[in-house]
C-alpha cells in the first residue's frame, strides 16, 4: 500500500489529436482527383483568429463533374471511434449564391499506406460516405463578418490501422480552413486499492494495486465520450492473511496467533483449537505435533489426532464362516468420522462382509474360510487423520476353524435339448464321515464373463438345467456343502447347451428348425423354406425383426447386452430426440476401458408402447456388426431411465458437419466418406434389412471421419419371396420425401432398391456440402418434378463420374438401380484412380436430357431482379453491395467473375463459388431457354 487512501481522482476528459492542418506550416501534400485538373488548390490564409493556416480552395459552380480531395494516411492507434471537426467558409472570391453550398465527406480503412492516384477507385465503395455537410453561414461579397463553418462528425465501428479522409466537392464553392481528427480517452481513477490508467474508449480495464479482489479483479469501461462507466464490477480487499485498516486506505498482517483465510472485508480471527501460527500475515493455522486435519477439512477446523484402538474382539464361528464383534475405542480422537479395517494373516479368497475396509459397525463376517487352517486378524480403528499422523496398536486374535468339505471333481454333461442340460459329477471323499446336506450349482453364458451367476440346487449327484438359451456355450460349477460350511467350487466346465446335437441337427432339417423357432417365438413366420435353405448354404446371419416376438423384452435381451446403471456417467446434453434426451456421457466397465458414449435416455411419463418402440432400435441395431453401421454398446432397463448407449460420435451428424466444413475436404476425402456410407448399406442390405431414413443427417461422423449409418427409427424388415422383396408401411405414415424413392412414395414399396435412391441423394448433400436437397421446392413440387424425369444437377466442382453415379441412383425402374456391392467397387475404383475425380464443368443441356437442368441452384431467369435472385440463393447478405456497385440488372449480373465478386465484396470462397455456380446456369439458361424446367 502507499498510503493514498479512499481517494477519488477525476480530470477532464482527455483526448489524443491524430491531425491537425491548423498547426501544419507547411505544404500538406493532399491527393488532387482528377490529377490532370486540379480544382482544389491549397493556399496560406488566415482563420477567424487571424492566424495563419494552410487552406484547400474550390469553386466549379458551372460544373457538373465531381472533384475529390483525399488526405494522408492517418493510423488510428487503438480508438475505434473517431471525431473530425471540420471548419470551412465561403470563399470571399465566390460569385453570389442563394442556395446553402454542400460537398461530401468520404472515408477509406486501411492497414497501410496504400493509396495511389488511381487505388482505391474514386467513387462510393471503396470509399464509405460520412456526412453530406451542408454550410450554416454564407459569407456574402463586401460582407464585414467572418463566420466560418463547424462540424464535428463521429466514425464509429472502424477496424483497420488507420484510414484515409476525402472530400468530395461537385459545383460548390468553399474553402476547407482546418481539418482536426481526434479520440478522446478517459482519465486516471483511483478508488480504494484499485487503480485504472488512462483509457481509451470502449477497452474494459483492470488494474489492482494494493490488494487482491474476491474473485475477478476489478474492471470499468470507459464509454466513447471519455467517460468512466459505472462503478468498478467488483471491489478489491485485503488478501488471506491480512486485514483492512486506517480506514480501507492500506492492508496490515494478522498478529501471531491469528489468521484470515479469505480474502475480503473481515478481521482476523484466533486460531482454532490445537493450532496455533508461527509468523504474522497466516491465512491459516499449522496443527500442532501429533495432530492434523483430513483433507476434507476446511482450514479454519480444529485440528484432530488418530483413534486409540478397539476393545474387546468377540468371535463366533460357524462352519466355514466366522462373525467378528469388537467395542469401539475410547478415544475418538476428537472426529466424527470413526471406521475400522481388517487384515488377515494367511493370504487367500476370503470374503468380508460388508467390506474388509471402511466399517462403520464393530461388526464384520468373514466367508470361505479353509479346513484345518489357522488364522490371525488384525482390527484398526481409522479416522480421517490416521493416514497422516499415524495408526494406533491393532488388535489380535487366533481362531482355529473346522473342516469344510473338499471340491468337487467329474462334473460332465450327460443330455442335451435345445433348451435344457443335463448333468453330473462325482461326490467328494469327505473327512470324519461328514455328510453332504446337498450339492450348489452356478452357471452363466461363457461368452458374457460380466453377466451374474444363476444358483440351482440338488440333494444328488445329478441336476437338469432348463430355460437355457439354444446354440449357446455355458460355464458350469458346482460345490458340496456339510455341516462345516460350503467347500469351493469345482473348476469351470465348459458344456455346450446343445450346441454340437443342434449344429448337427441344423445341416439335415434347417427347414423344420427355422419354421419351430419361428412358430415358438414369432407371432408369424418370416422366412420360407427356400429362403432358410438359401441363408444357412450362403453362411449369411438373417436380419430379424423385433415386432415378431410375442415379448418385446425378449428382443432387447437376446440383441442387446443390459449395463448397470452404476457403470454410466451421464456429463451433458447434446441434443433432444422423439423420446427424450440425448446425452454425452462416459463407459467403465469391469475390465475395459473408460470411453465416451451417447446416450439416448426415455423420458418420464411413456406408455408401454412408447417403452417398446424406444428399445426397438436397441433390438435393431443390436444384430449389426460392421465398421460403418453405428455400433450399441448396451441398454440400461432395471432402472429410470431407460437408457440406449452407443458408441460416440465426436463430429455429429454428416449434414451439419459438412455446412460448418463447406469446401475444406479434397474430392478423395468425400469420396472416401461416400465409401464408407456404401459399404454399411451393403451390410444393411445382405442382411435382408433396409433403412427407410437414409439421408445425410443419420449418418454420424467420429473424429477420423469415418461415416456410419445410424437412426433405425423408420427401419423395417423385408419379407422376401422369389423375386421382389418389399415392406409395405401403413397408410399415413411419415415419409421423408426428398430422399424417398417415388415407387416408395406412391405405393409405399421400400426395398434395398428405394434405399440406393436415397443413397444417390446423399452423394448429393455431401458433394454440396450440406445443401438441402431441391432447396426450396415444396414436397408436392418435388413429387411432381420426379415424375417428369426431373433429376438433381451436379453440385460445385462435383466429378462427372460421380454425378453419373447419382443418376444411375435416381433410375425411374427400381430394377435398373446399381446395387450397394456395385456401388461400393465403383467408389473403389474412383478411389484408386484419382484422376477421375477431377471436376468438369456443366455441360449444356440437350434435348435428350429436357429436364436435366443443370443448376445447383433455383435459376436466375425465374427472378425478377438482383434482389430476388439473393434471396433465393441465400446470398441476401450481399444485396447492398451489389446495389452500391451499381450491378441492378441480371444481363449484368451474368458477366461477372471472380475479380468482379472481390471487388463487389464477396471474400469467402465457399460464396463465391455458390454465387458463380449460380451465374454460370444464368448463362446456360439464357443459351437455351426453351429447355429450362
Amino acid at each position: 500500500p502507499d498510503g493514498s487512501g479512499n481517494l477519488l481522482s477525476v480530470s477532464v476528459s482527455p483526448s489524443e489529436v491524430l491531425m491537425n492542418t491548423k498547426l501544419e506550416t507547411s505544404d500538406l501534400r493532399w491527393t488532387n482527383h482528377p490529377a490532370d485538373d486540379q480544382q482544389w488548390e491549397e493556399l496560406s490564409g488566415l482563420d477567424e483568429d487571424s492566424n495563419s493556416v494552410r487552406t484547400f480552395q474550390i469553386c466549379t459552380p458551372s460544373s457538373p463533374a465531381s472533384y475529390w480531395l483525399r488526405t494522408r494516411w492517418i493510423p488510428r492507434r487503438a480508438a475505434t471511434t473517431l471525431y473530425v471537426e471540420i471548419r470551412w467558409v465561403e470563399p470571399p472570391s465566390g460569385p453570389r449564391r442563394q442556395e446553402v453550398e454542400t460537398f461530401n465527406l468520404y472515408y477509406y480503412q486501411a492497414d497501410a499506406d496504400e493509396a495511389t492516384p488511381t487505388h482505391p477507385a474514386w467513387m462510393e465503395n471503396p470509399y464509405t460516405k460520412a456526412a453530406a455537410l451542408a454550410a450554416d453561414h454564407l459569407l456574402r461579397r463586401g460582407g464585414a463578418e467572418r463566420r466560418s463553418n463547424l462540424k464535428l462528425l463521429r466514425l464509429e465501428g472502424l477496424k483497420g490501422a488507420g484510414l484515409y479522409l476525402a472530400f468530395q466537392s461537385q459545383g460548390a464553392c468553399m474553402a476547407l480552413l482546418a481539418v482536426r481528427i481526434f479520440f478522446r480517452k478517459c482519465p486516471p481513477l483511483r478508488r480504494a486499492f484499485a487503480a485504472f490508467p488512462e483509457t481509451v474508449p470502449h477497452s474494459l480495464v483492470e488494474q489492482v494495486t494494493m490488494a487482491t479482489p474476491p474473485g475477478p479483479p476489478p474492471s470499468m469501461l470507459c464509454g466513447e465520450d471519455g467517460q468512466w462507466v459505472g462503478p468498478p464490477t467488483s471491489s478489491c480487499a485485503c488478501r488471506p492473511g491480512y486485514e483492512a485498516g486506517d480506514g480501507d486506505l492500506r492492508c496490515r498482517a494478522c498478529p501471531s496467533g491469528n489468521f484470515k483465510m479469505e480474502p475480503g472485508s473481515g478481521g482476523c480471527t484466533s486460531c482454532p483449537d490445537n493450532s496455533n501460527t508461527r509468523i504474522p500475515g497466516s491465512a491459516y493455522c499449522p496443527c500442532l505435533h501429533g495432530y492434523d486435519r483430513a483433507d476434507s477439512d476446511p482450514p479454519h477446523a480444529a485440528c484432530t489426532r488418530p483413534p486409540s484402538a478397539p476393545r474387546h474382539p468377540v468371535s463366533q464361528l460357524n462352519d466355514s464362516s466366522l462373525i467378528l464383534e469388537w467395542m469401539e475405542p475410547l478415544d475418538r480422537g476428537g472426529r466424527g468420522d470413526l471406521s475400522y479395517r481388517l487384515s488377515e494373516s494367511v493370504p487367500g479368497r476370503i470374503l468380508f462382509r460388508p467390506s474388509q475396509t471402511g466399517l462403520t459397525r464393530p461388526r464384520v463376517t468373514i466367508w470361505g474360510l479353509r479346513p484345518q487352517t489357522r488364522y490371525m486378524f488384525t482390527i484398526q480403528s481409522v479416522n480421517g487423520v490416521s493416514s497422516a499422523v499415524g495408526l494406533p496398536e491393532p488388535l489380535t486374535d487366533w481362531l482355529p476353524l473346522s473342516v469344510a468339505p473338499p471340491p468337487v471333481s467329474g462334473l460332465r454333461r450327460e443330455a442335451a435339448s435345445e433348451s435344457s442340460l443335463s448333468l453330473t459329477w462325482t461326490a467328494p471323499v469327505l473327512q470324519n464321515q461328514q455328510p453332504v446336506l446337498e450339492y450348489q450349482l452356478r452357471f452363466r453364458p461363457l461368452a458374457d464373463r460380466q453377466a451374474p451367476w444363476e444358483y440351482r440346487s440338488s440333494p444328488s449327484c445329478s441336476l437338469v438345467l432348463s430355460g437355457l438359451r439354444r446354440a449357446t456355450r455355458y460355464q458350469v460349477q458346482v460345490r458340496a456343502q456339510t455341516q462345516a460350511g460350503y467347500g469351493s467350487f469345482s473348476g469351470a466346465g465348459s458344456p455346450t447347451h446343445s450346441q454340437l446335437v443342434l449344429t448337427a441337427v441344423l445341416v439335415t432339417v434347417a427347414t423344420l428348425l427355422l419354421v419351430a423357432a419361428a412358430t415358438r417365438r414369432r407371432r408369424r413366420p418370416s422366412r420360407t423354406d427356400k429362403a432358410g435353405q438359401y441363408q444357412m448354404g450362403q453362411a449369411m446371419k438373417v436380419y430379424i425383426d423385433p415386432f415378431t416376438y410375442e415379448d418385446p423384452n425378449e428382443a432387447v435381451r437376446e440383441f442387446a447386452k443390459e449395463i448397470d446403471a452404476s457403470f454410466v456417467k451421464i456429463e451433458e446434453v447434446i441434443g433432444a430426440g422423439e423420446f427424450g434426451e440425448v446425452c454425452r456421457g462416459r463407459l467403465r466397465l469391469p475390465g475395459r476401458k473408460e470411453n465416451f458414449v451417447a446416450i439416448k435416455t426415455l423420458k418420464g411419463g411413456y406408455t408401454e408402447q412408447q417403452r417398446r418402440d424406444f428399445l426397438s432400435e436397441a433390438s435393431i441395431m443390436g444384430q449389426f456388426q460392421h465398421p460403418n453401421i453405428i455400433h450399441l454398446e448396451g441398454v440400461i432397463t432395471t432402472s429410470c431411465p431407460v437408457m440406449i448407449l452407443t458408441e460416440f460420435m465426436e463430429n455429429g451428424a454428416l449434414d451439419s458437419f459438412l455446412r460448418v466444413n463447406d469446401g475444406q475436404f479434397t474430392p478423395i476425402q468425400l469420396v472416401g466418406m461416400l465409401r464408407g456410407i456404401a459399404a454399411g448399406m451393403k451390410h444393411l442390405a445382405d442382411m435382408s434389412f433396409v433403412h427407410r431414413d437414409l439421408a445425410a443427417r443419420n449418418i454420424l461422423v467420429n473424429a477420423n471421419l469415418v461415416c456410419k449409418v445410424s437412426d433405425f427409427g423408420l427401419s423395417r424388415f423385408l419379407t422376401e419371396n422369389s423375386s421382389d422383396p418389399t415392406y409395405t408401411s401403413s397408410l399415413g405414415g411419415k415419409i421423408p420425401i426428398r430422399w424417398t424413392a417415388p415407387e416408395a412414395i406412391s405405393y409405399r414399396k421400400f426395398t434395398s432398391a428405394s434405399d440406393v435412391w436415397s443413397y444417390g441423394i446423399v452423394m448429393w448433400e455431401v458433394m454440396s456440402y450440406g445443401e438441402r436437397p431441391y432447396w426450396d421446392m415444396s414436397n408436392q413440387d418435388v413429387i411432381n418434378a420426379i415424375e417428369q424425369d426431373y433429376r438433381l444437377p451436379p453440385p460445385p466442382d462435383c466429378p462427372a463420374s460421380l454425378h453419373s453415379l447419382m443418376l444411375d441412383c435416381w433410375q425411374t425402374e427400381r430394377a435398373n438401380r446399381p446395387r450397394f456391392c456395385h456401388i461400393v467397387s465403383g467408389l473403389d475404383r474412383l478411389i484408386r484412380n484419382p484422376a477421375s475425380l477431377k471436376a468438369t464443368p456443366p455441360e449444356m443441356p440437350s434435348p435428350s436430357q429436357p429436364l436435366l437442368d443443370q443448376r445447383v441452384l433455383p435459376p436466375p431467369s425465374a427472378c425478377g431482379s438482383v434482389s430476388e435472385w439473393l434471396r433465393a440463393i441465400k446470398m441476401e447478405r450481399y444485396q447492398q453491395n451489389f446495389v452500391q456497385a451499381g450491378l441492378t440488372s441480371l444481363d449484368v449480373v451474368s458477366q461477372l467473375n471472380t475479380d468482379d465478386l472481390l471487388r463487389v465484396g464477396v471474400t469467402l470462397a465457399g460464396h463465391q463459388k455458390k454465387i458463380l455456380s449460380s451465374i454460370q446456369t444464368l448463362r446456360i439458361h439464357k443459351a437455351t431457354p426453351t429447355l429450362l424446367y
